[in-house]
């Protein structure tokens, strides 16, 4: 016999997983709106007229840091910990491709995006995963 058409029970099974990704997606964006705002209103306080880029956000911010709201700190003390993961975890990968790249001001961040496709899986995920937590370069001024 053909069935042509789903059951009562199918539809209803249907329609909560369409739900479920629904809501999910939306918290999704929810929260990666609060995360990239996480420290917005610090960045115009008291970064005003810092350039982005090369980490000189989060140096301004580290510089402010007792100043800064507890989700801020958080965020701040996140992605410090991501770097200092991706130091240690990229750590052939930048020997082997920015050997005699002075660090800072994101030279060795670059050097290792420039080489995306050669270095290791593991450091392409820090790599990536990185460029997610630090907020989009916009004008601060």
């Amino acid at each position: 016999m053909n069935k042509r058409f789903i059951s009562h029970e199918d539809w209803i099974r249907y329609a909560v997983l369409f739900l479920v990704v629904l809501c999910a997606g939306a918290w999704s964006r929810a929260y990666a709106e609060e995360q990239k705002l996480a420290c917005s209103e610090e960045i115009t306080q008291y970064c005003k007229g810092v350039k982005p880029g090369g980490g000189r956000l989060l140096v301004c911010l580290k510089e402010h840091e007792k100043d800064l709201t507890p989700s801020c700190r958080e965020k701040v003390a996140g992605i410090e910990k991501r770097l200092e993961e991706a130091k240690q975890l990229c750590a052939v990968d930048t020997e082997k491709f920015c050997k005699g790249i002075q660090p800072g001001e994101g030279r060795i961040a670059k050097c290792l995006n420039e080489h995306i496709e050669e270095i290791s899986p593991d450091c392409r995920g820090k790599v990536s995963g990185l460029k997610k937590m630090i907020p989009e370069k916009k004008s601060y001024q």
